[in-house]
């Protein structure tokens, strides 16, 4: 649990250190900090911002004078006081600064070093071709079609792509090293986006055996950045997918509960984990915000944008009553992915039981 909620407490602080920063550079006048929600524990003034501490660690905010219509009074340091432009500035940074922690987090993954499965088979499952051929648990596959392989997805990968083509494997037993000619069976399979796709299979399922990798600084700035990337791609690919209805929402997406266990899971591991783990949550958590749902960092600028573009402000009324529906729609969200949470980690039943008392 003291995991999940530094965690937590490290995502929203660096999200709302983004809106802070941007906002002072601008010369607005933030009025509070807080990291958390409900009732103080710590509070202390520094200029003309109050930071705080609050006792529910599940979020956090900054407040800048003149936010909202009601409370702005026109003066040259509130926010409503600066261009469209220069207030979606201020928006932005909470993503981006999130999107920075991703990056700074997978960039130390790479350098510190992570684990990943050897290509030492576990287990063999009996009558494919990996059996056939006398295969064993405990054998190493160092080689793929003459292609050396150390990691066991690597060696897959190259598998399924041979579907109903021979196969020649160096394998590693007992000291010696010996090749086999296999044919992976073609099979169909479903892909994380909900297509079927045909794949060659062996049969052979890995062992515990974990190798460590690492890289030199450069290099792991550049692995890092290149798998950001990987990730943001597949992260706005799979919410299109989910929109379409492709890919299963209720399969896909986890909240606070699934996220508990995840990092949990990450802290028995080790750091290198925990890091990959921030860096997927912040990552995550930047795309989300900019969507351009009302009441998130994406929905003020496209009304700072709108604003830019009509060159005047929505009415306020209409600006409430599109709130008030986005809220309404966030907050049906939530208790759906919660709800689903609890029947995916098997808890639905005693949550039930709960209110049967």
């Amino acid at each position: 649990m003291i995991i999940f909620i530094l965690i937590l407490s490290v995502l929203i602080l660096i999200h709302e250190l983004g809106h802070f920063l941007v906002a002072k550079w601008q010369g607005i006048r933030v009025e509070k900090f807080s990291l958390g929600f409900g009732p103080k524990l710590l509070s202390k003034k520094f200029g003309t911002t109050e930071y705080m501490l609050c006792l529910i660690p599940f979020g956090g905010f900054i407040k800048m004078a003149g936010d909202n219509k009601e409370e702005y009074k026109g003066a040259s340091d509130e926010f409503l006081s600066r261009s469209p432009g220069r207030r979606a500035q201020v928006i932005f940074a909470g993503p981006f600064f999130n999107y920075l922690l991703a990056f700074f987090c997978l960039w130390m993954v790479f350098y510190l070093g992570y684990p990943k499965f050897s290509s030492t088979i576990g287990e063999l499952m009996p009558g494919m071709p990996a059996a056939n051929v006398g295969l064993k648990a405990g054998d190493t596959v160092t080689a793929v079609d003459g292609e050396p392989v150390r990691f066991w997805e690597d060696m897959t990968r190259r598998i399924h792509a041979k579907k109903g083509q021979e196969v020649r494997l160096k394998v590693k037993r007992d000291g010696g090293e010996f090749d086999v000619l296999l044919t992976p069976q073609a099979k169909e399979v479903e892909t994380i986006w909900g297509k079927k796709v045909e794949v060659g299979l062996i049969g052979i399922k890995p062992s515990d055996e974990i190798v460590k990798v690492k890289y030199g600084l450069w290099k792991a700035l550049i692995k890092g950045t290149q798998t950001l990337w990987d990730m943001t791609v597949m992260t706005i690919r799979a919410l299109f997918y989910i929109i379409i209805g492709t890919m299963s929402f209720k399969d896909s997406v986890t909240g606070p509960l699934g996220i508990f266990f995840i990092t949990t899971n990450a802290a028995k591991i080790g750091f290198s984990s925990i890091l990959h783990v921030i860096g997927i949550l912040s990552m995550s958590l930047a795309i989300f915000n900019l969507l351009p749902l009302p009441i998130l960092d994406g929905g003020h600028i496209f009304f700072a944008g709108l604003e830019r573009l009509r060159g005047r402000p929505l009415a306020s009324r209409t600006e409430e009553i599109v709130s008030n529906v986005g809220m309404s729609f966030l907050i049906i969200l939530a208790i759906f992915i919660f709800c689903n949470d609890l029947i995916r980690y098997g808890y639905w039943d005693k949550f039930v039981a709960m209110f049967q008392k």
